[in-house]
């Protein structure tokens, strides 16, 4: 069977670093390219790494036709509170960059391509509970309102195009291997660097905002899921609903507390509040568990317990 040979854009941030290398261990490191506007940074730098801007269509047309890529993983994105400071580049970036991806992709014949959508696509109408795969959706966002369009414009490419093009509405993603990038949800990986470095943490939302969550594992799984299931499999080309587990900023708190006793959470709600509000509370991906065998391996115990032992791990390699 012929190798892959596989673009990452934007692989700097927190979902691409580790993406890539999940990529890296499947495909092997040669055969998986990074590319981000800066960099290459921490794990990025032990493998193929381009300065590569997504804004910037006739570049992107010209690496790809030079490298001859079959998968495109397009991770490049302003997040949900960093795009309320800027919308208009979250706007560019986040639909002006998928769209000269799909075209490239179409162009030079790439197999599959790979872009997330998010729990932002939802809104307040939505329901809150289970939210199912179909449902109403009205962001209220621009990060939200991008992931919404970007789902139509994926499918649209799917069914006029032929293009395969994959996706997942994720959950908060939680992580310890980067720092924080400017999502609502973020504040479920900062508590952590927060508990170890400074025992307290003052928290943006309040302490019973309920939010569907992914442990970093789980997330890179599904995305390889995903990609790796036969395209007979796929019913949905718009975007999966996936998630790992709901809970509030005072359960996460609490299981910190288990193994950090002193640890300390305030809490000072901002303008990130009303953005949470909006977001469904619990997912339901029965859809994605029958099309393609989904199935998270981590609830919020296990995660703690997993990161607070590698994170201990980390910040003492690098005091």
């Amino acid at each position: 069977m012929a190798k892959e040979k596989i673009l990452v854009i934007g692989a700097g941030g927190q979902l691409g670093s580790e993406l890539t290398l999940g990529l890296r261990k499947l495909h092997g490191k040669e055969n998986v390219m990074a590319t981000d506007i800066k960099g290459p940074e921490g794990v990025l730098a032990d493998g193929n790494f381009e300065i590569l801007d997504v804004l910037m269509p006739e570049k992107l047309m010209e690496f790809l036709q030079k490298n001859k890529f079959t998968q495109i993983y397009h991770l490049a994105a302003v997040l949900s509170a960093t795009g309320e400071k800027n919308p208009w580049l979250a706007w560019k970036l986040n639909m002006d960059g998928l769209i000269y991806v799909l075209d490239a992709a179409v162009e030079h014949g790439v197999e599959k391509v790979y872009w997330p959508s998010s729990i932002a696509a939802f809104g307040p109408t939505t329901q809150k509970i289970k939210t199912p795969q179909d449902t109403i959706m009205d962001p209220t966002t621009i990060y939200g309102i991008s992931k919404l369009a970007g789902e139509r414009w994926c499918e649209w490419y799917f069914r006029k195009k032929g293009l395969d093009v994959r996706s997942l509405r994720y959950p908060g993603l939680i992580g310890y291997k980067t720092k924080p990038g400017g999502g609502t949800t973020d504040y479920a990986v900062d508590i952590y660097f927060k508990a170890l470095t400074e025992k307290k943490y003052e928290c943006f939302l309040k302490h019973d905002t309920y939010l569907p969550m992914m442990y970093m594992d789980d997330a890179i799984k599904a995305t390889l899921d995903l990609m790796e299931a036969p395209a007979d499999k796929i019913s949905v080309r718009s975007s999966y609903n996936v998630t790992g587990m709901s809970f509030c900023p005072s359960e996460i708190a609490a299981e910190i507390k288990k193994q950090i006793p002193e640890f300390k959470i305030t809490y000072k709600p901002d303008f990130r509040q009303a953005i949470a509000d909006s977001w469904p509370k619990s997912i339901n991906d029965s859809v994605a568990r029958i099309d393609w065998g989904w199935e998270p391996a981590f609830d919020l115990e296990e995660m703690t317990t997993d990161i607070l032992n590698n994170l201990s791990r980390l910040l003492a390699l690098n005091a």
